[in-house]
């Protein structure tokens, strides 16, 4: 492992937000085309003693559905480690900027549930850049223990769009839009409960936050947070999960501000085991794909 640097307090998200817009500058900016070998930073960021602030749970759960209680729902480790990640990933010799990138895949690893009592270390790190048919992947990996004790691992991927060697390789064929079955919901989401949740969340992407700087950035409209319906994807079976289980996302398209979208969900098993998506009304494709599977 490379250097720790053990932070005194959680990075201010409004303040790596600025930087990261910051690094979209030309001149000053962070390259527009970044090399497949380029160097990671081999540098993990650390923050101990982390106690979780019940007024924020309670919002966080009011805006995604999930249960205010005395351990945490499955998803909230991503809000723990997100000021960390930014912090990762704003740092001057990260290779691409934070604004910009896209978040593809998400995936939670959950070793037992963690009460909301207990104080917690957060070590956050990136690793395994790598090509993708639409650009550079790269992982963020947070682990975090109570104690000596590791409870859950988190990991968020995240998409650097530029051409790569395995741009021009033959795509599958495209998803067919046809009107999706009848959903087992239907949940409806619009810009203020967006903005709910990027203030119960410390997530403020300028993408989130209104349609204007939502337009700078090539949206049509504000779109939701991809974590935002992983949370809400999840809530409604989190009660029938094991103690330890791995959830999974894949994000799709994104969710255009305001919106009104199908959830389905299907037992696999009685061991905890779903598959979930949530798709278009109309159209059928998919914004989000997830599972949940136990240990």
């Amino acid at each position: 492992m490379g250097k720790t640097i053990t932070l005194p307090s959680a990075p201010s998200t409004a303040e790596v937000y600025s930087k990261a817009v910051g690094a979209m500058l030309p001149v000053v900016g962070k390259p527009a085309k970044v090399r497949a070998d380029a160097t990671i930073p081999d540098r993990h960021y650390r923050l101990a003693d982390v106690r979780v602030d019940p007024e924020q749970l309670h919002a966080y759960t009011r805006v995604t559905g999930q249960r205010f209680g005395a351990v945490l729902p499955l998803t909230y480790p991503f809000v723990l480690q997100f000021p960390l990640a930014m912090k990762v990933m704003t740092d001057n010799d990260f290779p691409f900027g934070a604004v910009g990138s896209v978040h593809v895949e998400n995936s939670i690893h959950r070793l037992r549930p963690i009460g909301v009592d207990e104080p917690l270390t957060i070590d956050t790190h990136a690793e395994n850049l790598r090509e993708h048919r639409k650009g550079l992947l790269i992982d963020m990996v947070s682990e975090i223990s109570v104690g000596s004790e590791l409870v859950t691992t988190q990991v968020a991927t995240f998409l650097k769009q530029q051409r790569t060697s395995l741009s021009d390789e033959p795509r599958g064929p495209a998803p067919k839009e046809i009107a999706p079955p009848p959903p087992d919901a239907i949940v409806s989401v619009d810009l203020g409960r967006i903005r709910q949740y990027a203030e119960a969340s410390g997530d403020r992407n300028p993408i989130h936050m209104g349609n204007l700087p939502a337009k700078a950035f090539g949206f049509p409209r504000a779109i939701a947070h991809g974590m935002w319906s992983a949370a809400t994807a999840v809530a409604n079976i989190e009660a029938q999960l094991p103690d330890d289980v791995t959830y999974t996302v894949r994000f799709g398209k994104p969710i255009l501000l305001p919106a009104k979208v199908n959830l389905y969900t299907r037992r696999i098993d009685g061991d905890g085991n779903f598959d979930m998506s949530i798709l278009d009304r109309r159209k059928g494709y998919p914004h989000l794909t997830a599972t949940t599977r136990g240990a």
